[in-house]
């Protein structure tokens, strides 16, 4: 029972997975309880949504995945359990407020009302039903877990000391990292030229359908997609991947084989698509993607916006935070406060990482500064403004205390928490009413969990 903290956050981290797992629900014919910790339940089908949720969002899943979420799992209802016990400050309000703002990000994220229902097949309601109890018990062991460490604090002898247990060759070389944030404004295009584009693509699905063109002939003549001009606008998809649009995700798994979509939108432009061939999870899709044109004036008029919210930030009248949130309508980094995640998702990049617009605008920016608002184009042929701030530089270096004395110290008080996680869980399990499957009695994970091995350490 080790690592307590990246249990609770991977298993918690899956009930915001409505799109896979709804879908995947509804093939369930019939459950099997796995598990029991006290008077709750772990279900095949929790086991079976939080793998599905793990290949959804590219995942690896190990051989023994099986085992490990469902002794996650346990963890949590543990956290449960005794949060309940100790009347743990969670109401019925504080769910639903949760429920709706994460309905509602899920509506912006599939495009509207209509599509989320479409793609979850459920209504509105039944999401709302179906995430309350995992809403609560998230919210309930996350309110646990804080209870358990709240107290837990680190000494800088304590950094010293986990630091000085780190082998020297096993010390990670930082590159000169970089801490970004950005604000981005993608000004609308003029209605006109939408339109346009829905026009341009009802033709290139009559020239199609009417046999006159091949979908794979028109693409690679007018789509304004990087990634697939070459190919015909050909994509091999996975149902359950996470780097793809979701509503563009979506319509793959809605066509019929050889069939063309209607135009439909997401948030890089407009979109004709035909589905090749579906294998289960997987398909094959062609697709034309159209941009509507931005023009100087929709440009200029942004860049005179931004313009306004640089002189605030300068003069401490709107922190970044806040600006991120008034003015930025860029979805991936909005809820990170503007900054730019790396490869490992922690908030230091390299040089390698940026786009060349990104190194010319940091070449003369000096830590602490914000840049003029300045017109780029996105990897998807978006054109944007964007101000960007420079919070820290660092220069190339082995890690080390004086310069990664707060990357270290977080590690090692989260080595700390963990510790103190696991012995709380010693305590407590000896305590509750166990029961797993026959199924899972073999696995290694589950030895601290069954009776006859709790029972020894009375």
């Amino acid at each position: 029972m080790k690592n307590y903290f990246l249990l609770f956050v991977s298993v918690i981290g899956s009930v915001f997975s409505v799109a896979g797992q709804a879908t995947q629900t509804k093939g369930i014919v019939a459950d099997k309880i796995l598990a029991v910790v006290g008077d709750k339940v772990v279900l095949k089908s929790d086991i079976d949504n939080s793998i599905i949720d793990m290949q959804r969002q590219g995942v690896e899943v190990p051989e023994n995945a099986r085992c490990q979420v469902l002794e996650q799992a346990m963890g949590i209802k543990a956290l449960v359990l005794q949060a309940e016990k100790d009347s743990l400050p969670v109401t019925d309000e504080d769910v639903e407020t949760i429920i709706d703002n994460r309905i509602r990000s899920f509506i912006a994220q599939f495009g509207s009302k209509d599509e989320l229902e479409k793609i979850a097949g459920k209504t509105i309601y039944q999401l709302k039903e179906d995430f309350k109890e995992p809403i609560r018990d998230q919210e309930l062991a996350k309110a646990m877990r804080s209870k358990v460490v709240e107290n837990v604090r680190i000494t800088p002898n304590e950094v010293n000391a986990y630091f000085s247990k780190i082998p020297t060759d096993s010390l990670p070389y930082y590159e000169s990292e970089l801490e970004i944030s950005q604000i981005v404004a993608y000004p609308k295009a003029h209605r006109d030229a939408e339109e346009y584009c829905v026009q341009q693509l009802k033709e290139y699905k009559e020239q199609i359908e009417t046999g006159r063109k091949t979908f794979e002939s028109v693409a690679s003549l007018y789509t304004q997609d990087p990634g697939s001009k070459e190919t015909g606008g050909y994509y091999e998809v996975n149902r359950y991947s996470k780097e793809l649009d979701p509503i563009w995700l979506g319509k793959a798994f809605t066509l019929k084989e050889g069939q063309v979509s209607n135009p439909f939108k997401t948030r890089f432009g407009y979109h004709l698509m035909q589905l090749v061939s579906r294998n289960g999870d997987d398909a094959a899709v062609r697709h034309i993607l159209l941009i509507p044109q931005v023009t100087s004036v929709e440009i200029r008029a942004e860049l005179e916006r931004l313009d306004s919210v640089r002189a605030k930030l300068i003069a401490g009248t709107m922190d970044f935070g806040e600006a991120v949130n008034k003015y930025s309508n860029d979805d991936e980094h909005k809820f990170t406060g503007g900054q730019l995640l790396g490869r490992d998702g922690s908030g230091y990049l390299t040089i390698d990482q940026l786009d060349k617009d990104m190194v010319l605008m940091l070449k003369n920016l000096k830590v602490g500064q914000y840049s003029q608002p300045t017109e780029f184009t996105d990897e998807r042929g978006r054109k944007g403004v964007r101000i960007v701030y420079l919070k820290t530089r660092s220069e190339p270096h082995r890690e080390n205390l004086k310069d990664d004395y707060n990357r270290i110290g977080q590690r090692a008080l989260e080595e700390k928490k963990n510790q103190v996680l696991e012995q709380w869980f010693m305590k407590k399990v000896i305590t509750y009413h166990i029961m797993v499957d026959d199924e899972f009695k073999s696995c290694p994970e589950m030895k601290k969990w069954l009776p006859e091995n709790t029972a020894s350490k009375n």
